[in-house]
């Protein structure tokens, strides 16, 4: 716990066997109270592996629901455990679990409700080893979700973030997609129900084990980003009447 707030970190894991190990012991147990692993129906060992290391709840689904789809099942049932402070952690090892000190104290401190680790802060991204392509993509949507939304983000699109509960319980995030777009529907809802967002330097690494989405799926999400931005634009000037801002 950080100040008497329970600290409880999620795991969207899909055949993560390579790395989830190595990603477990950088947790820092001694302020992590409870670890959650949702498996998306992973084709290797990773249910079997989660639960020999010790953590806690391992959830497997009995189909792919995909990577929105299984942060759902994440979220819900650290709100359904009592967390005050949920901060998801990949569990392919591009984001060092070392930061989730600063980020739970951040929120526990009262500073802000949510924060994201930015991999284009510091020069974490291009350093880590992210292709030239998806470090200008990530600039050009970025740019463009700041105008259209209204605000000041390094980046929308890093998969390491933590919330408080009353983030969480103030917006439908089970009403999002359960693609990727998900991740950025989220922090759309997060900024239209008033909430500030923290940001961190995060490093990061890519490496042959770590995930990634293909080149389609990349341009599918792309564009899908565009699409929220846009929405969440009509919205804030009240020309918009959209389902993702509407409280569940």
């Amino acid at each position: 716990m950080i100040n008497n707030k329970k600290v409880v970190v999620v795991m969207p894991a899909y055949n993560a066997e390579l790395t989830l190990v190595k990603t477990y012991k950088e947790i820092p147990h001694d302020i992590v109270d409870e670890v959650i692993l949702v498996d998306d129906f992973s084709m290797d060992n990773t249910t079997e592996l989660a639960k020999s290391i010790g953590i806690q709840h391992v959830i497997r689904h009995d189909k792919n629901k995909g990577y929105g789809g299984n942060q759902k099942t994440c979220y819900n049932k650290a709100l359904e455990i009592g967390a005050d402070i949920v901060i998801m952690v990949h569990p392919d090892y591009q984001y060092t679990p070392l930061l989730i000190p600063a980020m739970a104290s951040i929120i526990a401190s009262g500073l802000y409700p949510a924060v994201l680790a930015s991999r284009i802060l510091g020069k974490g991204a291009l350093k880590g080893g992210m292709p030239i392509y998806k470090y200008i993509a990530n600039r050009f949507l970025t740019f463009s979700q700041n105008l259209l939304i209204g605000q000041k983000l390094s980046e929308y699109h890093t998969g390491y973030r933590a919330f408080s509960k009353e983030v969480l319980q103030s917006i439908n995030y089970n009403g999002n997609s359960d693609d990727f777009i998900f991740d950025n529907q989220m922090l759309s809802q997060v900024f239209y129900a008033g909430f500030e967002i923290a940001e961190v330097t995060c490093p990061t690494k890519y490496f042959e084990e770590a995930s990634s989405i293909n080149l389609k799926r990349s341009s599918i999400y792309g564009l899908g980003v565009l699409k929220v931005s846009f929405m969440h634009f009509l919205q804030r000037i009240g020309l918009g009447n959209f389902k993702l801002y509407k409280k569940s």
